[in-house]
C-alpha cells in the first residue's frame, strides 16, 4: 500500500489556533535564524505578542479561519475516490493535524511505501526542508518499518505549467487584462545570502511560463508579497507593484498550491485597498482536476 501525505504549513482552523501558529512558525531554527535556543525562543515570542492580534483581526475578516485545511481535506477526498493503490492524507506544521496525529491513524507494514509530497513548487529550507525534517523525525520516532519516497520540488514539471497557464488563460477569457503578474511569497535576503535556492528557483519558473504566456500579456511581473519586519527582503514588493500600476492586472500567486491567508485575505482583501487600477486573483491549483491528475502523476 503507498500512503501519499501532503505536508504544509498549515492554515488557522478557529481563532484560538493563531497563537498557536505564531508560536511554533516563530520557534522553528528554520524561519526564525538564530542559534541560541533560549534568545529564539524570546524573540518568538515577543513577535507572536505583537502580531497576534493583527493576525485574529485579519482572519475575522476572513470568516474566523483560512480555507487551507478544507480545501486540502477535499483535494485528498477527491484523490482517494480515484484510485484504490494509494491513501492520501496531509500534515500541517504549525497548527493541527500534526505529523503524530496523523501518523497515528495508520498502522505501516514492511511493504508499505510513504511518500512524503511537500506541496511546494519551489525550494527553500523554510518550507520544504524543515517540513521534510519535522515529519522524518516522527516517523523515525515511531520506528516506522515503511519504505520512504519524498516527491522533489515540481516547478519545472510540464504537466504542472500547463495547469498554470490553462487557470491563467480562463481567467483572461473573463477578464481581458493585457498586465500579469506572478506574486510569489517572499523571504529575507539574509536566508538567499545563506544558499537557499528558492529566488533562484521563482526566477526559473516564471521565465518559464513567460516563454509560453509571452503572447498573451503586454508586461509579466514577477513580484514578492508578505514582507515582516525591518530587514532586506525579496524585491519589488508587491504592494508596490500595485501602488504604482496603471493598468489592470491578473495576478497569480506562483508560490502557493493551496489558497491561504496570503492569498485570500493579503492578495484578495489587503492589497485593494493599494492598487491604483483594478486586478483580478487567480486561484491556487486548489483541488482543480488538473492538479488532481498531476498529483496522480506524481504519485
Amino acid at each position: 500500500m503507498k500512503y501519499v501525505f501532503f505536508l504544509n504549513m498549515g492554515g488557522v482552523n478557529e481563532l484560538d489556533e493563531c497563537e498557536v501558529f505564531l508560536k511554533n512558525m516563530f520557534n522553528d531554527p528554520y524561519i526564525l535564524g538564530i542559534k541560541n535556543v533560549f534568545l529564539r525562543k524570546f524573540v518568538a515570542f515577543m513577535i507572536r505578542k505583537s502580531r497576534l492580534k493583527v493576525m485574529k483581526q485579519n482572519y475575522e475578516r476572513m470568516g474566523g479561519k483560512s480555507p487551507l485545511t478544507e480545501i486540502t481535506q477535499s483535494l485528498c477526498d477527491k484523490l482517494n475516490s480515484k484510485t484504490r493503490e494509494c491513501k492520501f492524507d496531509f500534515i500541517s506544521l504549525y497548527v493541527p493535524p500534526f505529523a503524530n496525529e496523523v501518523f497515528a491513524k495508520y498502522s505501516f507494514k514492511k511493504n508499505d511505501e510513504i511518500i512524503l509530497f511537500p506541496l511546494y513548487p519551489h525550494h527553500s529550507k523554510t518550507t520544504v526542508t524543515t517540513s521534510l525534517e519535522v515529519v522524518q523525525n516522527e516517523l523515525k520516532k515511531n520506528q516506522n518499518p515503511a519504505k520512504i519516497k519524498i516527491i522533489d520540488i515540481f516547478y519545472k514539471n510540464e504537466l504542472y505549467n500547463e495547469m498554470i497557464i490553462k487557470h491563467i488563460l480562463e481567467k483572461k477569457k473573463e477578464y481581458d487584462y493585457k498586465t500579469l503578474i506572478f506574486s510569489a511569497h517572499s523571504l529575507p535576503l539574509s536566508i538567499i545570502k545563506k544558499g537557499d535556492l528558492y529566488e533562484k528557483h521563482i526566477q526559473e519558473h516564471v521565465s518559464i511560463l513567460k516563454e509560453k504566456l509571452k503572447n498573451e500579456f503586454d508586461q509579466i511581473l514577477l513580484a514578492y508579497q508578505s514582507k515582516l519586519g525591518p530587514v532586506k527582503w525579496l524585491e519589488p514588493n508587491t504592494s508596490d507593484i500595485l501602488v504604482n500600476l496603471d493598468e489592470k492586472a491578473l495576478i497569480y500567486p506562483i508560490s502557493f498550491c493551496i489558497d491561504c491567508s496570503e492569498t485570500i485575505f493579503e492578495l484578495g482583501i489587503e492589497y485593494r485597498h493599494l492598487a491604483k487600477s483594478d486586478y483580478e486573483l487567480i486561484a491556487c491549483p486548489n483541488d482543480s482536476d488538473e492538479f488532481v491528475e498531476f498529483i496522480l502523476n506524481q504519485t
